[in-house]
Parts: C-alpha cells; sequence; structure tokens
C-alpha cells in the first residue's frame, strides 16, 4: 500500500540531488572554474568522485540525523495506523521542499544551504503533522548552533592555514 510513496520518493531524491548538485557544488569549485585551474569538465568529474565518496564515508550521520533525530517518530508510530504513512508522506513532501526551493534559489542566483532547507521542511512537515511536541527540539538547536560554530571555526582555520603559508612558504620564497 506504500509502494507508490516508495517510487515517487526515489523521483523526488534524484531531483533533490539534482538541486544539491546545481546549488552546493559552485561553492567548492566556483573559484578554480573562475581562476582557470580547472576545466568545467575536470570540476564534474572531481565533483561526482567526492560527492560520492562523502555519501559513501560520512553521509550516514546526516542521513539518520535527518531521518529520525529532528522528529519524534515515535509521534508517528503510536496512535493511529494511518501515522506511518503520514510519516512518509510528510517526509516526501520535505524533500520536494526542499528540492524546489533549492532549484528556485540556484534559478534566482541566491545563495542557500541544502541542509538548511531540509531541516526547515522536515521541521514543517511534523509541526502541521503533530504539532511542536513532535519535534526534539534538543536536536533542532544543536543543528542551529553548528550554524554559527562552522563558519566561525572554518574562518579561525582558514586563518591559521594563511598564517602558516605566508610566514612558512611566502615569506620565505624572497629569501632564496
Amino acid at each position: 500500500q506504500y509502494d507508490w510513496i516508495i517510487i515517487v520518493g526515489f523521483i523526488v531524491a534524484f531531483l533533490l540531488a539534482i538541486s544539491v548538485g546545481a546549488n552546493d557544488v559552485a561553492n567548492p569549485f566556483g573559484t578554480s572554474v573562475g581562476s582557470g585551474a580547472l576545466t568545467l569538465l575536470q570540476c564534474f568529474v572531481l565533483a561526482t568522485l567526492m560527492e560520492t565518496l562523502g555519501a559513501m564515508t560520512m553521509g550516514g550521520a546526516v542521513s539518520d540525523t535527518i531521518r529520525k533525530k529532528i522528529v519524534d517518530v515515535e509521534k508517528f508510530n503510536a496512535s493511529e495506523p494511518t501515522d506511518v504513512k503520514y510519516f512518509m508522506i510528510g517526509q516526501l513532501s520535505a524533500m520536494f521542499g526542499a528540492a524546489v526551493w533549492q532549484i528556485l534559489a540556484s534559478i534566482f542566483k541566491m545563495p542557500v544551504s541544502g541542509t538548511h532547507s531540509i531541516v526547515g521542511a522536515v521541521v514543517g512537515f511534523a509541526l502541521i503533522a503533530k504539532g511542536p511536541n513532535a519535534i526534539q527540539w534538543q536536536t533542532i538547536f544543536k543543528i542551529i548552533a553548528s550554524w554559527f560554530i562552522s563558519p566561525l571555526l572554518s574562518g579561525i582555520m582558514a586563518i591559521s592555514l594563511y598564517f602558516l603559508v605566508s610566514k612558512l612558504i611566502l615569506q620565505n620564497s624572497t629569501e632564496v
């Protein structure tokens, strides 16, 4: 009875993957293509390999969080037999909503995060379906904290690497 949801889910998952590729791959490769260091074809090959490798090696933790740590799954298992169906349709709707938003943002050249999109979509369907008690708010607060901590730590690491390269390579190359 849920076969149609699974089939449509695969189709929407591919749409979501296209939307992620259209938007997120520009982040690591935009400067490489813009500077001429890599061709667009080289970036396509590298992005395909690296995105696949990343999904295979580390993607499980993110998928696990999206699947069962944002929404209290027990709220959809307990009361009515249709709850499982509603959960499946809700997750399908979240994927579709995130995909459409990312595609529109890419078309209009807006910066957007795939993670932010899917987290917001999952929270949105759970709020409508079961109310605020269906959300695991501790997980949401951790995710939101990571949205602030991540750029801060990335900035610190970039400053550190630049300082090291500047001191050890750039300033020493003038002496040679």
